[in-house]
C-alpha cells in the first residue's frame, strides 16, 4: 500500500498535479445543468473550487457511526474502523442530492476479525491489527461457544464477513483459540507486540485467564471438538484437507486439529470494518449515473465511492483492482469532458 501511494502521489507531483489538504467537500456545485466543482471547507471556511469535471473517490461509510447503524444494523454504530476516520459518507450524501442514483449491498460491507483492544479508528504506528488467520484454530464466544466453520474454506473467500460474524455474537467479541502445533503456522500479524494474547501451558489456565467468557461451557466445547477430530485424515494446512470433526452443531470442516500441545494461546477479538459495499451507480466510462438513468453530466466515481461491485462477499484484493481500473478510467474520461469545454 505505502509503496504504491508513494508511486502515484510522485507521478501526481511530477505532472504539477495540486493536491489540497484539510479541505472538506460538503457540496458539488451545478453550473447549468452539470458538476462544475466542489465545495470545500478549509479552516471554516467554504471555498468553491471550479472544474470541467469532477471524479469522486472519497470512498465508502464505513466511518460514519450512524450511518453503519442505519443501513448495516444493530451494534455497528460500535465496530472499530480499520482505515481511515474521515470516509464519513459525505460526499456519497452530496452526489445523492445532485440526483446521483444510489447502487450497492447498501446493508453489507467488509470486516474482519480484529484485535479487541484497537483503538477506535485505524492507526498507522499500530499496524495489523486484523486477524485473519482463524482457520488454523477455533473461535469462540464469551458463551463458550463455537459459532462459526472456521475451515469452511481458505481465508480470502471468508475473512471479509469475519467481522458481522462477531456483531452477531454476545458483546460482539470472541477469542481464537490455537496450541503450539497450530500457532507455529500464524503470521506476524499475531506477532505484533500491541496484540491482545494470553498464553497458558494448559487449557485450564488459559481459560481461567479470559474475561467474560462463560469458563464451564468453554471448557467443554474444546474437550467436545477434539473428541471430534477426525485423527484419520492427514493434516495440510495448504489444501482443503478434509480433516474434520463430526457430530458437533458447528462443525469444522477443513483444518480441524485438536487443541492439545502446550503452550496454548488466545486472541480476544472483536469487528474490524474496512468498507462499505453501497455507494453511487455508474456506467463502463466511470460516469455518475442519475436517478432517471442518464449519465450526470461532468461527474464521475471511482473506489469505494462505487456501488455493486460487491454483494454480500469480498474477494480478497479486489478492492485495489476496482480502486485502479476505476480510477484510471474516470480521470481519463474527466480529463476528455473537460477539454471538450474548451
Amino acid at each position: 500500500g505505502l509503496g504504491l501511494m508513494n508511486s502515484l502521489y510522485a507521478r501526481a507531483e511530477k505532472l504539477g498535479v495540486r493536491v489540497l489538504y484539510d479541505h472538506k467537500v460538503v457540496e458539488l456545485l451545478d453550473d447549468a445543468g452539470r458538476i462544475g466543482g466542489v465545495v470545500a471547507l478549509c479552516g471554516g471556511r467554504r471555498q468553491e473550487i471550479r472544474a470541467g469535471a469532477v471524479v469522486l473517490a472519497a470512498g465508502g461509510f464505513h466511518a460514519n457511526a450512524e450511518w453503519r447503524a442505519r443501513y448495516l444494523g444493530t451494534n455497528w454504530d460500535l465496530a472499530k474502523v480499520r482505515g481511515s476516520r474521515y470516509n464519513t459518507g459525505a460526499v456519497i450524501a452530496a452526489a445523492l442530492a445532485k440526483g446521483a442514483r444510489a447502487a450497492g449491498h447498501w446493508s453489507a460491507c467488509h470486516s474482519v476479525f480484529y484485535d479487541a483492544n484497537a483503538p477506535e479508528f485505524g492507526d498507522p504506528n499500530l499496524l495489523n491489527q486484523q486477524k485473519n488467520y482463524f482457520s488454523l484454530g477455533i473461535v469462540v464466544n464469551t458463551l463458550g461457544e463455537r459459532f462459526i466453520d472456521e475451515g469452511l474454506n481458505f481465508r480470502n473467500y471468508t475473512y471479509s464477513r469475519m467481522g458481522g460474524e462477531i456483531m452477531r455474537q454476545p458483546g460482539g467479541k470472541g477469542w481464537q483459540l490455537f496450541d503450539a502445533t497450530t500457532a507455529a503456522l500464524l503470521p506476524d500479524e499475531y506477532r505484533v507486540r500491541h496484540a491482545t494474547r494470553i498464553t497458558a501451558n494448559s487449557v485450564p489456565e488459559l481459560i481461567a485467564q479470559l474475561d467474560g467468557v462463560d469458563k464451564a461451557r468453554l471448557a467443554q466445547t474444546i474437550d467436545a471438538f477434539n473428541a471430534a477430530v477426525d485423527r484419520s485424515v492427514p493434516y495440510n494446512p495448504a489444501v482443503l484437507d478434509g480433516r474434520r470433526t463430526h457430530g458437533l452443531a458447528v462443525d469444522k470442516t477443513n483444518w480441524a486439529m485438536p487443541l492439545e500441545t502446550a503452550p496454548f494461546v488466545a486472541y480476544e477479538v472483536s469487528c474490524g470494518i474496512t468498507c462499505t459495499y453501497g455507494g453511487v451507480a455508474i456506467n463502463p466510462q466511470a460516469e455518475v449515473l442519475s436517478e432517471e438513468g442518464p449519465p450526470v453530466p461532468g461527474l464521475y466515481a471511482a473506489g469505494e465511492m462505487v456501488g455493486g461491485l460487491y454483494y454480500t462477499k469480498y474477494p480478497g484484493g479486489a478492492g485495489l483492482t476496482a480502486g485502479s481500473v476505476f480510477g484510471r478510467i474516470a480521470g481519463r474520461e474527466a480529463a476528455r469532458c473537460a477539454q471538450a469545454l474548451r
